[in-house]
């Protein structure tokens, strides 16, 4: 399967979707799975602008038919009869094939996404033209309980769509990303499977993503990873 990871920088604003439209257009032909981060089609810190840019899923038809030539996953605020969901949205073959909302929602430090969203309360699996494929957002894999539901799953790819700001600056890297490696790896062997993890850069509201996109072999390493702080996007056969 040849998988793009897109590690773009949203803006608080609705232009997102012009511009994943325009890089699903670009990458197409060379992709099977293009991937992008958390909240991609919205940017992170909405807060009240909830109320103005979130999506309705009819909103997004661009998508659907985006989706007769490859496959698309992406982040989104959603509209949710009349609450707001952070939402991961997997298109294939001209329609929505999964959703999945955001269990665990951090509300502390620089979070307040408990605020804001409602969160969801299942994970779920579903079947692709390549695989088993489950999704979770962010915050939703730093739960072991989160990880018995996976090897219960046993999916064949796991995509972790990830909004993840930078801290823990030291002389020897960021804490934050040796955390993720950590999660994502054991994660990865855990349940036999491929994680395909995708986190935005750029800034908002004071924050700082890091990037380092990456995807995870089912023996934990790494087989690709792009580097932090840059907008690229890239595709890779796994």
């Amino acid at each position: 399967m040849r998988v793009t990871l897109a590690q773009t920088s949203p803006k608080l604003n609705r232009s997102n979707l012009d511009d994943i439209v325009a890089i699903i257009k670009q990458f197409s032909d060379e992709s099977d799975l293009i991937v992008f981060a958390e909240l991609s089609l919205s940017g992170y810190s909405l807060q009240d602008k909830l109320f103005e840019d979130a999506w309705d899923i009819n909103d997004l038809d661009v998508l659907k038919s985006l989706s007769l030539h490859v496959d698309i996953a992406v982040g989104a605020a959603i509209k949710d009869e009349n609450d707001f969901r952070n939402a991961a949205l997997y298109f294939s073959k001209g329609k929505l094939l999964s959703s999945h909302y955001k269990v665990h929602l951090p509300n502390y430090g620089m979070f307040e996404e408990a605020r804001y969203f409602k969160a969801g309360d299942i994970f779920e699996s579903f079947e692709s033209s390549y695989g088993k494929i489950s999704m979770l957002v962010c915050e939703d894999l730093w739960h072991k309980s989160v990880h018995v539901d996976l090897i219960n799953e046993n999916p064949d790819y796991i995509l972790a769509l990830v909004a993840s700001p930078a801290r823990g600056f030291t002389n020897n890297g960021l804490e934050i990303e040796d955390k993720w490696h950590e999660i994502i790896k054991t994660v990865a062997k855990e349940c036999n499977a491929k994680l395909i993890f995708v986190n935005r850069v750029g800034f908002e509201d004071g924050l700082g993503f890091w990037g380092g996109s990456c995807i995870i072999d089912e023996k934990s390493n790494i087989m690709y990873k792009l580097p932090k702080y840059e907008k690229i996007i890239k595709t890779f056969k796994i």
